[in-house]
């Protein structure tokens, strides 16, 4: 899967003198860069093929956002309402109403727009990160989630009750092509190493697709094992495996993408349902909203090293790492709240009162190159 090449030893040269936030690689560290064969024609080079979160490092923010102010941007799908926290002081700071049922915080790939998600309400509101006042609304049916395609070209709407995978134009968000899916509840997804190929989750089908990110055709559909309620997909660091976590089966399936099959289930805890990298790339947080835990999966061994639980409980969602790497925002979805939990040892920083029903919070700004979408996935 992967190949050293002289000539990508020089562009991962070029590529570190070109940023500000890092150095050249030396002379050994190039010689263990490992590249990603046959990438998507368009996508930014991978820094290195081992590590596809490697731009993610703590406080290493793009030019384009690093004058942004630090927020966390809170849909809540029953009020219909969005409300802002201060991350400083665990305030909220600002409140707007939105359109109906608005599931996620999206930032565009980008980096410059948040798009508010108005399922219900057939509708993307945009933020302006840079201010954090609400600006626009534009028509889009049934925006349940949105990701992008690894070159930039599309906005993929992840249209849950059509089934659909809609292509907007990135630039004009005007609908290029409609994709149906075999895939009832498709909802979340994430993109192979070499952006190649996407796998989403098929919440109400107890099964996984596999779509083809150039033609836009499915590639294939594969059951799942214990079957469940698959819902987040994050891949692996190495891109070698998929981890998709299961709602009902309690735990997180390990999906091989380029065979497209299973190859290991991981119990975590009731419920689990959101999943995010830490900083340095070492540990999958796993939030199981059953129970009001978050399990630890180093992902080096594919093994739960730790739990941390809520003292007094909870229903922990979806959310994201703090730009630093030392907070773990998520969303506390039937009891109003958020949480900010100390990545450090587990403990509750704090527990924000919110309007009802918090879904999809997005942490913003977050070090990355471009957005692949979601609540926030960056390259």
């Amino acid at each position: 899967m992967y190949k050293v090449s002289a000539a990508f030893l020089a562009v991962a040269v070029l590529i570190g003198c070109s940023s500000e936030s890092r150095k050249p690689p030396s002379r050994a560290e190039a010689a263990s860069i490992r590249v990603i064969e046959n990438p998507l024609p368009g996508m930014p080079p991978v820094l290195d093929g081992s590590d596809i979160y490697s731009a993610d490092r703590p406080g290493q923010l793009s030019p384009e956002v690093r004058d942004f102010p630090s927020r966390v941007y809170v849909p809540n799908t029953v009020s219909n309402t969005v409300d802002v926290i201060d991350p400083a002081t665990y305030k909220v700071i600002d409140h707007f109403k939105v359109g109906r049922l608005p599931q996620h915080v999206t930032p565009s790939y980008d980096l410059k727009t948040l798009w508010v998600l108005n399922d219900r309400g057939n509708s993307l509101t945009r933020i302006d990160p840079k201010t954090g006042n609400k600006e626009e609304t534009i028509p889009v049916l049934d925006p349940y989630n949105m990701y992008y395609t690894p070159d930039g070209k599309y906005a993929i709407v992840v249209a849950e009750q059509r089934e659909r995978l809609e292509f907007y134009d990135a630039h004009t968000m005007k609908l290029s092509r409609e994709l149906w899916v075999p895939c009832k509840g498709v909802d979340h997804m994430d993109f192979s190493a070499n952006g190649r190929f996407l796998i989403a989750s098929c919440e109400f089908g107890e099964a996984m697709i596999k779509v083809d990110v150039a033609s836009q055709k499915l590639l294939g559909r594969l059951p799942i094992h214990p079957a469940g309620m698959p819902q987040d997909v994050k891949t692996s660091p190495d891109g070698s495996v998929f981890y998709v976590a299961d709602m009902h089966a309690n735990g997180v399936h390990l999906i091989d993408g380029e065979a497209f099959k299973q190859i290991g289930f991981v119990p975590t805890g009731k419920g689990a349902h959101g999943l995010y990298v830490s900083r340095d790339s070492k540990i999958l947080y796993v939030s199981n909203r059953g129970e009001g835990s978050i399990s630890l999966i180093d992902l080096a061994t594919r093994q739960v090293v730790k739990k941390w639980e809520l003292p007094g409980g909870g229903s922990p969602d979806m959310g994201g790492v703090s730009a630093d790497g030392k907070v773990l925002w998520l969303a506390g979805r039937f009891d109003s709240e958020v949480y900010a939990i100390d990545t450090d040892n587990g403990r509750l920083l704090a527990r924000i009162p919110v309007g009802r029903g918090p879904h999809g919070l997005c942490v913003y700004p977050q070090p990355g190159r471009y957005s692949l979408g979601h609540t926030g996935v960056f390259r």
